[in-house]
């Protein structure tokens, strides 16, 4: 099957009604957060995120697909000496609006920028928030396993009759569960944590995804030519990962330079664009 790469230039509140209903598998993505990236994308206010990003969230519920997963990167701000609520607003709308809340990994960001803050220590994480249409998706756990690890080897010589059982009396062996089924195990299931730095693939945009966090999502719940949605494409990286791993690939961007720099990165691969119906509008985003 002949692998596509739309890049739809626009505000992706218009843009994404020509997707089709029920097509896309994943959609990952990084929307700006409130009242940042103003300098490029202009800001939202913290009051207004919630009431900006649901007529978003609705047009992804129509485009995914019923077995599809939402990936969606976003951190609350500090306001006013205290951790704003938007994020916790925003997944009760989203919930309201038919959305299942499945999931919430959390992503280390293992090399952060030091700083010295009065009441608080240095940001190390992001949410990375788990929607999904329905409670049956599609999920390829195996393809994310990691090695056990060299603690196995001492841990698992010697078991003792607890570690054979599972006993929900105690809390001994540290698993919950019969330890001895990690017998001979070389691999085995990640948390819900992934450790990754945030190494910039182009520092021209003023917020990039290392392109390991939207790999081991495509990983995670699809498959070859299946179709990987970014609706705030920014730099394309997961566009160009999407790629790079046989997945067709959806990517809306509304700054041209931005939109241009990806046409120029994908021009020796075969890649479709689809230029916007409606005026670039500089203060939507």
């Amino acid at each position: 099957m002949e692998l596509k790469t739309e890049l739809y230039l626009g505000d992706c509140r218009t843009e994404l009604r020509k997707i089709s209903d029920n097509s896309v598998d994943l959609i990952v993505t990084s929307p700006p957060y409130a009242n940042q990236r103003q300098s490029t994308y202009g800001g939202v206010s913290v009051d207004e995120y919630v009431k900006w990003f649901l007529p978003i969230s609705n047009e992804l519920l129509r485009v995914l697909k019923p077995t599809g997963t939402f990936i969606l990167n976003i951190k609350e701000k500090v306001v006013g000496g205290e951790r704003s609520t938007y994020v916790m607003e925003l997944i009760i709308e989203m919930r309201k609006q038919g959305w299942f809340w499945t999931e919430e990994f959390i992503w280390h960001k293992k090399n952060c920028f030091p700083g010295k803050w009065s009441n608080r220590f240095r940001d190390a994480w992001e949410r990375l928030l788990q929607f999904n249409k329905c409670k049956k998706f599609n999920m390829y756990q195996d393809a994310v396993k990691v090695p056990i690890g060299d603690w196995a080897k001492d841990r698992l010589k010697n078991l003792s009759e607890t570690d054979k059982i599972r006993d929900n009396a105690k809390n001994g062996s540290g698993f919950g569960k019969n330890v001895s089924n990690w017998v001979g195990k070389e691999t085995v299931y990640p948390t819900n944590v992934v450790h990754l730095a945030t190494e910039c693939s182009n520092k021209n945009h003023s917020a990039t995804f290392p392109r390991e966090l939207p790999e081991w999502f495509i990983k995670l719940f699809t498959q070859e030519n299946d179709i990987v949605l970014d609706p705030f494409m920014g730099s394309g990286t997961t566009i160009e990962v999407a790629n790079r791993m046989k997945r067709n690939a959806i990517g809306i961007e509304i700054i041209p330079e931005y939109y241009n720099e990806i046409k120029q990165r994908f021009a020796p691969l075969e890649y479709y664009l689809m230029e916007p119906i409606i005026e670039y509008e500089t203060d939507s985003h």
